[in-house]
């Protein structure tokens, strides 16, 4: 993946392009943040906007010639979109034709046919976190919400019993596990290994997504007990498919990309030498690009050929992945960008210093630094964004290990307590009929929960890594 290395992060924020102290640089980052803030929640700007507003916000706060920002922010979007643009197109492409194919409904029906009543929740759970690797959060939700309605209402379940379990699953791969755009983000900004984050994430997503989900789905039904609302029940989104790709090989072609960039992952740790063969031929095969695109290319033939899809609807299914992932790809190179510039004006100095002085530990601090911005914006994208750019400079001298918790740590913190200035907060209270009062206690809460027990996690794994 192309990234920035820990040396140039370094170097940058070693040579800042303001020559402000620290208390005035302070001041930018809460004005260029809270400009962001606004923008987004008071006047409902575009976040794409809003980042780019409160790139060139915070550099004139920090004193910097204006273009002196204006290139700073300019090479942070080029760096970030070459980085993960083909990465997030990929991934949408897979996730496409995972669902027209039938492929998710195929998995959906599948767990469910063998799970018994008592196994209903982990068997939503399995199924979210199966189908959320390669999709979008808000493209997991409107494909299996429809599913938790339906199995609420034809088994007589709370709709909680059923919904967290599905909501956590997504959710947590969303915060923590690449292909999303928040985690490959952050690898980028830190100059983490994707394939060892991929591993550690893998390691504190599975208990945290069990506490979060099957376990805490038994208070959130007794707290709000209600019913899967009847007008929100639709119809399966593939029945018009005569036929659909198996069971076996639609999971397969799913966790292919997982398995190369894993195999990567244990074969750097356990060969560590970059002139072995296996070596290298694991070293092109489980990059991020190549896994995917394999992943793509598999699933052309695994999921829309055995689903009798033509050339052509192939084609459209493909054209038709790649729209909705433009305003990703523009808030994610903004929010490059706005990363670039907390690095160009001398931010990561600032911070090294703060971390030093006060002794907070990185990965808290860092967790720390996404909560805050995660309660303030409501995006978790944009809270991973910010928050890697303001850490980024913590990374240096650290071992692999260490900087892909850093990564994790950001991802649970830009997850903290969903709440009414999150768009996913509106789309889970008006899918499952609930009030306001209701999404906070049940939704809110999971979020919240899913946040600490990660970190409690990857602080755990700090003390073996």
């Amino acid at each position: 993946m192309t990234s920035l290395s820990v040396e140039m992060l370094a170097a940058d924020a070693a040579e800042p392009i303001t020559s402000a102290g620290n208390a005035q640089l302070g001041i930018a980052v809460l004005a260029g943040i809270a400009v962001i803030v606004l923008l987004i929640t008071k006047f409902k700007l575009h976040a794409f906007l809003a980042l780019t507003i409160g790139s060139l916000a915070l550099g004139a706060f920090a004193g910097a010639p204006l273009a002196d920002t204006i290139k700073s922010f300019s090479t942070g979007l080029g760096n970030t979109v070459a980085g993960v643009g083909v990465l997030i197109a990929l991934g949408a492409i897979l996730g496409k034709l995972l669902a027209d194919s039938g492929g998710a409904d195929q998995i959906v029906d599948t767990i469910l046919a063998k799970a018994s009543r008592r196994s209903m929740p982990w068997a939503m759970v399995l199924i979210a976190s199966v189908i959320g690797l390669p999709l979008f959060f808000e493209v997991g939700i409107v494909l299996l919400i429809p599913v938790v309605l339906m199995v609420a209402k034809r088994g007589n379940y709370s709709l909680m019993r059923i919904g967290i379990p599905a909501l956590a699953g997504l959710s947590v791969m969303h915060g923590l596990i690449p292909p999303h755009p928040g985690p490959l983000v952050a690898i980028d900004a830190v100059g983490a290994n994707l394939g060892v984050t991929l591993a550690l994430g893998l390691v504190v997503a599975i208990p945290t997504v069990i506490i979060a989900g099957p376990l805490f789905s038994r208070y959130a039904a007794r707290w709000v007990d209600i019913q899967a609302p009847e007008h929100m029940i639709p119809t399966h989104p593939s029945e018009d498919l005569e036929k659909r790709p198996g069971f076996g090989v639609t999971v397969a072609t799913v966790l292919l990309p997982v398995v190369l960039m894993l195999v990567k992952a244990l074969v750097d740790i356990v060969v560590d030498d970059p002139e072995n063969g296996v070596q290298k031929v694991t070293d092109v095969i489980g990059s991020p690009l190549i896994a995917l695109l394999a992943a793509v290319i598999v699933a052309l033939f695994t999921l829309g050929r055995a689903a009798g899809f033509s050339k052509e609807r192939l084609s459209s299914t493909v054209e038709k992945s790649l729209a909705p992932i433009a305003g990703v790809l523009l808030i994610v190179g903004a929010g490059g960008g706005f990363k670039q510039t907390l690095i160009d004006i001398g931010v990561g100095q600032m911070i090294l210093e703060f971390s030093e002085n006060w002794s907070i530990p990185a990965l808290l601090l860092a967790w720390l630094i996404a909560v805050a911005i995660r309660l303030a914006t409501g995006s978790a994208t944009v809270a991973t964004i910010s928050a890697a750019g303001l850490v980024a400079p913590l990374a240096a001298g650290m071992s692999t290990g260490e900087t892909a918790l850093l990564v994790l740590a950001i991802g649970a913190g830009s997850l903290f307590f969903s709440h009414v200035n999150d768009a996913g907060f509106w789309l889970v209270k008006e899918y499952f009929g609930m009030n306001v009062g209701q999404t906070v206690k049940t939704w809110s809460v999971m979020e919240t929960i899913i946040s600490v027990v990660a970190l409690v996690f990857v602080l755990l794994l700090s003390l073996l890594v």
